[in-house]
């Protein structure tokens, strides 16, 4: 809708806060432009709105021909229209889309509940898209809003694009002449039914005026007295404002290269950066890991000095006996707790030694110092009495393992108590 009359402009500080917190947003509730274009739309928001400030700037939903919904910006309000003497504001919305500014925004003429659209239009569609040249000739950095708004201002000036709904009034107007044609300006007794139509329209013409042929009515005002039609604009300022605005787009594009190289070199940093926390996680990781091997090193050293502590006592302990050495039994060094342990320790001895006696007849036979048939004969005479030697030892291990389990069974009664 188009905002009526006297309506206080927007503050430029709060716009432009307005723009700097919807341009920020990070994450899923992001505005969907790229990130090295979103100082530029701000500029030509704020350029636009400080130009014609009946444009406001906000966000909403767009929703797209295949479906997709999207949250853009845009500028909602009222272009300029001069028209026969007489400035007339026509609604618009301007939105810019997600490749914005590099491809043109899309215009929509937004008619109230007074307007209609004007059907053939040059360059409206029948459901309000505007499609002018400045925006099929749109040049990405140089082409900005604020001109778009001139050049909607000046192709609506040749053409309106919205007519103004008659409404019929309810006091009775005067008999025209009767051979005076219909005027499209307003006769008195509109005047007395919608005043602002014929305050902005300007006087009607007196009865004796030469009949004018119908056309169209444009859009009805909300704001401002009629505004002579603009003049030529000057050569000077025309050159002056075309070097700003070549400087301007110099400026942005080494702005724009500098933010590039910045940010490559950000990238870098960012990524030396991750590096560098990496190899920080692997040394704390390394140096948590030495400490734990130092702690258990530590704990291995005690246990080594009490255990030499323990064998230094022993060997002064029985320093003192004399021990004939010669008369010495190997076998007899160690006895046995039981019958079963000493058969067991039998057995393991027995298959052990065969074992070596069968490794030592392999290097006999591979050297050739002993014959193949008596290395079979041998060979197989071990195995076999290997064979019984291991046999005995399993049978020996169960019958510990039964003995341990019987023991166990008679002390559970006294764990249970």
């Amino acid at each position: 809708m188009v905002p009526p009359a006297g309506t206080p402009p927007p503050n430029p500080q709060q716009i432009q806060q307005f723009l700097s917190s919807v341009l920020s947003q990070r994450g899923p509730s992001a505005l969907p432009y790229a990130e090295d274009t979103k100082w530029l739309i701000r500029q030509h928001l704020l350029t636009l709105i400080s130009t014609f400030p009946s444009l406001d700037p906000k966000t909403a939903t767009f929703t797209h021909n295949d479906g997709r919904s999207v949250n853009l910006l845009q500028a909602d309000g009222t272009v300029p229209m001069p028209f026969q003497g007489v400035t007339y504001n026509i609604p618009v919305i301007i939105w810019l889309m997600e490749s914005y500014p590099r491809h043109p925004p899309c215009v929509y003429v937004n008619p109230t509940r007074d307007m209609i659209i004007k059907r053939p239009h040059p360059h409206v569609t029948p459901s309000g898209l505007v499609s002018i040249p400045y925006l099929q000739n749109w040049i990405y950095p140089s082409s900005n809003l604020v001109d778009l708004v001139r050049e909607l201002s000046a192709c609506f000036s040749r053409e309106p694009p919205l007519y103004s709904q008659r409404r019929p009034s309810p006091s009775p107007s005067p008999s025209p002449s009767p051979n005076s044609n219909p005027n499209p300006n307003p006769n008195p007794s509109h005047n007395q039914s919608n005043p602002a139509v014929m305050s902005n329209y300007g006087p009607s013409p007196s009865p004796q005026a030469r009949p004018q042929p119908a056309r169209p009515f444009p859009p009805s005002p909300y704001a401002g007295r009629p505004q002579p039609q603009p003049q030529t604009e000057d050569q000077t300022e025309v050159f002056k404002r075309n070097a700003v605005n070549k400087l301007v787009e110099m400026a942005h594009a080494d702005i724009t290269g500098m933010r590039k190289a910045r940010e490559v070199e950000v990238e870098g940093l960012f990524s030396t950066q991750a590096l560098l926390r990496r190899r920080e996680e692997e040394i704390d990781r390394g140096l948590k890991e030495l400490q734990d091997e130092r702690e258990g090193l530590e704990q291995q050293l005690q246990i080594v000095l009490m255990n030499s502590d323990i064998l230094e006592a022993w060997v002064r302990e029985n320093q003192s006996k004399n021990i004939d050495l010669k008369d010495l039994n190997v076998d007899n060094a160690f006895e046995c707790v039981d019958v079963l342990s000493k058969q067991m320790l039998d057995c393991t001895s027995a298959d052990l030694a065969i074992e070596d006696v069968v490794y030592a007849l392999d290097k006999a036979l591979q050297e050739g110092a002993v014959p193949f048939d008596t290395y079979l004969r041998n060979v197989r005479l071990l195995s076999r009495e290997q064979f019984f030697h291991r046999a005995t030892a399993a049978k020996v291990r169960a019958a510990q393992m039964q003995a341990q389990v019987t023991s166990m069974a008679s002390r559970s009664p006294h764990y249970a108590t």
